[in-house]
């Protein structure tokens, strides 16, 4: 089994929201869970661990005047989805992040973010 990494509690994710790969403007995946530190996707292809992505999500408007928030993110870890062999779990830290878009992606957390799991002493921010 992996050994947990967080140190923020992470939430599912009760929205679809897509998620773009803004350099090639195309969608890599859909957020599924989220902490203030990090995300995860699931992916119809595999990511490559440890490769920078410069990234764009769509905003709703309840959350932002603006349409978009750009950012940058980490690939941690991707491994087959255990009940869907043909999507992929992908794991992502941000490593960029304008105090603007960090300010709506939090908002995002509280707003769309379900408390699945209980909190405990393990809950910690991604590394």
């Amino acid at each position: 089994m992996v050994k947990e990494r967080r140190r923020l509690h992470r939430r599912s994710f009760a929205y679809y929201m897509r998620v773009f790969d803004d350099r090639l403007d195309a969608p890599l995946g859909h957020l599924t869970d989220i902490s203030v530190g990090g995300f995860q996707l699931d992916c119809q292809q595999p990511v490559k661990e440890d490769r920078a992505f410069q990234l764009r999500i769509e905003v709703p408007p309840e959350l932002s005047a603006q349409p978009f928030m750009h950012f940058v993110a980490r690939c941690k870890w991707c491994r087959v989805d255990p009940i869907d062999a043909h999507t992929y779990n992908v794991g992502f830290r941000i490593e960029e992040m304008t105090t603007e878009v960090s300010a709506v992606f939090k908002r995002m957390v509280e707003e769309f973010g379900s408390d699945t799991r209980p909190k405990t002493t393990d809950d910690y921010l991604w590394r």
